[in-house]
C-alpha cells in the first residue's frame, strides 16, 4: 500500500504508533513477591540477619547384599541457628515414599486421569511387585544422647520429633536413630534409588539415596518444609558436616559422597598406586579398576565384610553406590583444585595443598564401551564450563556411577543409566543420552547441591538453572549438538492451553520435564541472547551463583539479584515467563508503505496525475472504451477542462507553498526536510500469544540486501497488544519476517511474514486394514510359508 501524508514531526508519528493504555503485565512485581527484609535484602543478596539451620551427622551403615536391605544407626546433631525456639523437629523419612500406605501409590501421578483402555506394562508389575514389596523405613529405637526415649510421630514421609523442651535459639540437640529397610528391585519398581540384578552372573549394582532420616529444612519464609513427598518434588535439606562408615561385601568398590578417609584399608596397593598416578592426568581417565578385574570379580564369592569410611563437610545430602561389578577410571579435572576445610585437623603445609578435583566413573562391563569413552570426560568437561559461569567446583571429587538409576543427583556423586546395546553397538541418541545427562546430573553439584534452593516448593530453581547451564555446557562440547528441550523442542508444549505457570509447587506440575526444565532454560537463554546480552547476563547470573553458595535462595532473591546486578528491569519478564502461561504468538499484521509529502506542487500534482494514470482499468472500462463518443461527434461539446493538464501548478498553490517555506524559515525549521528521499513504512504487529517478547525482524529489500533489526520488548510498554515501529530507509522494502532464526519459540511461524508466506508441512497416506476372516484361516489349509516359524526359517537360513 501507498500513501501519501504530510510527515512534520518523527516523535508525533511514533506517538501515535504506541498509543494504548496501560496493562498490568509491565507493572512490578513487588506486590507478588515477598518485602525485603533484614534477612534477604531487596537487592536480592543475604542481609546481615540471615540464617539457616545445620544438621551434622554420623552413620554406620549396612548394605546386606544376601538379603537386599539397609540397616543403619545415626548420631545427628541438629544445630539451631535461626531466632527462634523450636518445641519439635521434622524429620524426612522420604524412602516412604515406597512403602503399602504412601500417597503416591495412591493417587494417579498423571493430570489427565487414568485411561480405562490401557495400563503400561511398568505400571501393572509395579502394582504386582507392591503386593508382596513393602519399602517403609522401619524406625527402631530413637532417643536422645543419653540414650532416653523420645516422643515422636510418622506421618507418611515425615517424622516428627518432639523435644523434651523447647531449643532455644543457637542451641544444639543431639539424638540417635535406628533404621531397616528393604532395597527396592529398580526392575520391577524404579525408583531414585534401588539394586539392578544381573541374571548372567547373579550380582547387584546398588545406588542408594534417600536412605537416611534426613533433617527437614526450617526455613525464614515459610517454617519447616514439610510438605509430603509423592514423588515429584525433591528434596531441600540442610547443610551439615557427615561422617559416614559403610559395611559392604568385602569384595565390594564403593563410591560415595564425600573423601574416602581409609584407603589403605579397602583399597589393594595396586589400586592406591593407580589412584594416584590418575591425580596428575588431566588428559585421559586411568583405570583404577580395569575391565578384566572387574569381570573376574564377577566370579568371586565375598570371603568376610569391609567398611569403607567416608567424611563429607558442608553437604546437604549423601548417596553411594556399591557392587562387585565395578569397573573404575578416574583423572584430574584440569585446572580444578579442591580448597581443603581449614577447620579439619592437619598442619599448615597441610592446609596449603590443594589437591586435584577428581573425577571418577564406575560401570559395569555392560556399559562399555559407551562408558570408558565419555562418563569420566563429561565430568571433567561440567566442572571446568559450570565453574567459569559460577564459581569453583568445593569439592574433592565428582562421581559418576553406572546403574538402574537413570538420572539422579546428590553432592559429589550421581547416578546415570544409558548404557550400549548388548552387542556393544549403540544408537548416536544413546551416546547423547549418556553424555547429556552426565552433564546435567553433575552439574546439580551446583544446583541445588551448593546454591541449595527448596526443591519441594520449586522445581526450577534447581532443574531449570541447571538444565540452562548444561545447555551452555554441550554447546562446549561439540558444534551441532542436538538439545533436546531448545527453543523449537519447547513450540508443542507452550501451544498446550493446561499449561501451568513454572512457579507452581513442584508435586502439582504434571508436565515436569517441559515445565521446570525446557521452559526456564529457553527463557534464560532468551534473556541472555536478546534482551541483556552475554556480558551483563553472565555477570548477574555469576554474582548470582557466588552469594548464594551454601545458602537457601528464594525466587525473588534470583529476580531481584539478576536486576541489580544487570541494571535492567525485568519484571515484565519474570511475570511472563515464571508467572503466566502465556506464549510468544506474534503476528506481522501489515506494513504500510508511506511517502513524504513535498507540499510542492510544481513535485507532487505531475506525481499525483501519474499514479492516477497507474492505477489499473477495470474490465468495464476496458470494454467501453472502443465504444464511439459523443464528443468525438460534437466537437464543439469540449472545453477548457479537456484539454487541461492535471499535473499543471496553479499560481495559488504555488504562492501557498512559498509562503509555507517563508514560514519554516522563520520557525528555523530546515525547509529542505520537506525533500528527504527515504522510504517510510510502518510495521503492525499484534501481540497474539500474550508474552511480551523482544520482536526480532529480519528486513529483505528489493535490493537484494537485507539487515537484522531487533526491537526491545518495551515496544509493548504503551499497549501490551498491538504495537508499531516506524521505519526510515533508503531503500524499497520487499519483506519483513519476525523471529528469523526461531529462537523466540513463537508457537505460529504461519503469521510471522509479510507477505504472508505458504509453510509446509506433511501428510501421510494410509489405507484401511482388512477384517479378518475367520472361514479361511480356520477350514483352508496354510500356506507352507505361513506355517513355518521363526526359528524354522532362521535354520534354514
Amino acid at each position: 500500500m501507498i500513501r501519501s501524508f504530510i510527515f512534520l514531526s518523527l516523535g508525533v508519528a511514533l506517538a501515535a504508533a504506541e498509543s494504548g493504555a496501560p496493562v498490568s503485565k509491565f507493572q512490578q512485581l513487588d506486590p507478588t513477591v515477598p518485602t525485603p527484609s533484614a534477612q534477604r535484602l531487596a537487592s536480592g543478596a543475604p542481609g546481615k540477619d540471615y540464617w539457616q539451620n545445620r544438621a551434622d551427622y554420623d552413620i554406620n551403615v549396612e548394605l546386606d547384599d544376601v538379603k537386599r536391605t539397609i540397616s543403619a544407626e545415626a548420631t545427628v546433631t541438629y544445630h539451631n541457628l535461626s531466632p527462634d525456639p523450636l518445641s519439635y523437629l521434622w524429620v524426612q523419612l522420604d524412602q516412604n515414599y515406597l512403602s503399602h500406605n504412601a500417597d503416591s501409590r495412591l493417587t494417579p501421578n498423571t493430570k489427565r486421569g487414568i485411561d480405562p483402555n490401557k495400563i503400561s506394562y511398568s505400571a501393572l508389575d509395579r502394582m504386582l511387585t507392591y503386593e508382596t514389596y513393602d519399602g517403609e523405613m522401619k524406625i527402631g529405637k530413637l532417643t536422645d544422647a543419653q540414650g532416653n526415649p523420645l516422643a515422636h510421630a510418622v506421618v507418611k514421609t515425615m517424622l516428627r520429633l518432639d523435644l523434651p523442651e523447647p531449643l532455644a535459639a543457637g542451641g544444639d540437640f543431639v539424638f540417635k536413630i535406628s533404621w531397616s529397610y528393604p532395597i527396592n528391585d529398580c526392575e520391577h519398581m524404579n525408583a531414585r534409588t534401588g539394586y539392578e540384578f544381573f541374571k548372567e552372573d547373579g550380582n547387584c549394582i546398588y545406588t542408594i539415596a534417600q536412605w537416611f532420616p534426613r533433617m527437614a529444612a526450617y526455613t525464614d519464609y515459610a517454617g519447616w518444609i514439610n510438605k509430603q513427598f509423592l514423588g515429584t518434588g525433591e528434596f531441600t535439606l540442610e547443610f551439615g558436616n557427615y561422617t559416614v562408615r559403610l559395611t559392604v561385601p568385602d569384595d565390594h568398590l564403593v563410591a560415595a559422597t564425600g573423601a574416602l578417609q581409609n584407603a589403605d584399608q579397602v583399597l589393594t596397593d595396586t589400586q592406591r598406586e593407580r589412584l594416584q598416578k590418575a591425580q596428575a592426568e588431566t588428559q585421559k581417565p586411568m583405570f583404577i579398576v580395569t575391565p578384566e578385574e572387574a569381570k573376574a570379580a564377577e566370579k568371586g564369592k565375598p570371603k568376610g565384610k569391609k567398611t569403607w569410611v567416608f567424611q563429607a563437610d558442608n553437604v546437604r545430602d549423601f548417596a553411594f553406590a556399591s557392587s562387585r561389578k565395578f569397573i573404575w577410571d578416574a583423572m584430574a579435572v584440569e585446572g580444578a583444585t579442591f580448597p581443603p576445610n581449614p577447620e579439619r585437623k592437619g598442619g599448615i603445609a597441610d592446609r596449603m595443598f590443594r589437591p586435584p578435583v577428581m573425577a571418577m566413573s564406575l560401570y559395569p562391563k555392560e556399559g562399555m564401551p559407551l562408558w570408558d569413552k565419555y562418563s569420566t570426560h563429561a565430568i571433567a568437561h561440567t566442572i571446568q564450563v559450570y565453574s567459569r559461569y559460577t564459581f569453583g567446583y568445593p569439592y574433592p571429587v565428582a562421581w559418576s556411577v553406572n546403574g538402574p538409576v537413570g538420572g539422579m543427583e546428590y553432592p559429589m556423586i550421581c547416578f546415570n543409566g544409558p548404557r550400549p546395546e548388548k552387542d556393544g553397538t549403540y544408537p548416536e541418541k544413546t551416546k547423547y543420552a549418556l553424555i547429556g545427562v552426565v552433564i546435567h546430573e553433575v552439574g546439580h553439584n551446583y544446583f541445588p547441591m551448593i546454591v541449595n534452593s527448596d526443591e519441594r516448593q520449586w522445581t526450577w530453581m534447581d532443574e531449570g538453572l541447571n538444565s540452562f547451564v548444561e545447555y551452555l555446557t554441550e554447546e562446549e562440547w561439540e558444534n551441532d549438538w542436538q538439545h533436546r528441550r531448545n527453543e523449537r523442542g519447547m513450540i508443542d508444549y507452550m501451544r498446550l492451553t493446561d499449561r501451568v505457570p513454572v512457579m507452581t509447587n513442584s508435586e502439582s506440575i504434571a508436565d515436569l520435564g517441559p515445565n521446570a526444565y525446557g521452559q526456564p532454560t529457553v527463557a534464560l537463554n532468551i534473556l541472555r541472547e536478546h534482551i541483556l546480552g552475554r556480558e551483563a547476563f553472565d555477570h548477574a547470573f555469576k554474582i548470582y551463583s557466588r552469594r548464594w553458595m551454601f545458602k537457601r535462595p528464594t525466587p525473588s532473591d534470583f529476580f531481584r539479584t539478576m536486576e541489580d546486578a544487570s541494571g535492567v528491569d525485568l519484571d515484565w519478564f519474570w511475570r511472563g515467563w515464571f508467572y503466566s502461561v502465556d506464549h510468544v504468538d506474534v503476528s506481522i499484521d501489515e506494513v504500510k508503505w508511506l511517502q513524504l509529502d513535498s507540499r510542492d506542487p510544481v513535485i507532487e500534482k505531475p506525481k499525483k496525475k501519474q499514479e492516477k494514470e497507474e492505477l489499473p482499468q477495470t474490465l468495464t472500462r476496458e470494454r467501453n472504451y472502443s465504444i464511439p463518443k459523443r464528443v468525438d461527434r460534437f466537437p464543439e461539446l469540449k472545453d477548457f477542462y479537456d484539454s487541461y493538464d492535471e499535473g499543471t501548478a496553479l499560481p495559488s498553490e504555488k504562492k501557498k507553498f512559498e509562503a509555507l517555506i517563508k514560514e519554516l524559515k522563520e520557525e528555523k525549521i530546515d525547509p529542505a526536510l520537506l525533500q528527504t528521499k527515504r522510504n517510510f513504512y510502518v510495521l503492525e504487529f499484534s501481540n497474539v500469544g500474550g508474552l511480551l517478547t523482544p520482536l526480532i525482524l529480519k528486513i529483505d529489500y528489493t535490493d537484494g540486501s537485507s539487515e537484522e533489526l531487533k526491537l526491545p520488548a518495551e515496544i509493548w510498554r504503551f499497549n501490551t497488544e498491538k504495537a508499531s515501529k516506524l521505519l526510515l530507509t533508503a531503500k524499497e522494502l520487499k519483506s519483513v519476517t519476525f523471529d528469523p532464526r526461531q529462537e523466540l519459540v513463537d508457537t505460529d511461524v504461519e503469521n510471522n511474514f509479510w507477505p504472508r508466506r505458504l509453510v509446509k508441512s506433511k501428510f501421510q497416506l494410509f489405507k484401511d486394514d482388512k477384517a479378518p476372516n475367520p472361514m479361511r484361516e480356520l477350514t483352508k489349509p496354510a500356506k507352507k510359508e505361513d506355517a513355518e516359524s521363526d526359528a524354522e526359517k532362521k535354520s534354514k537360513k
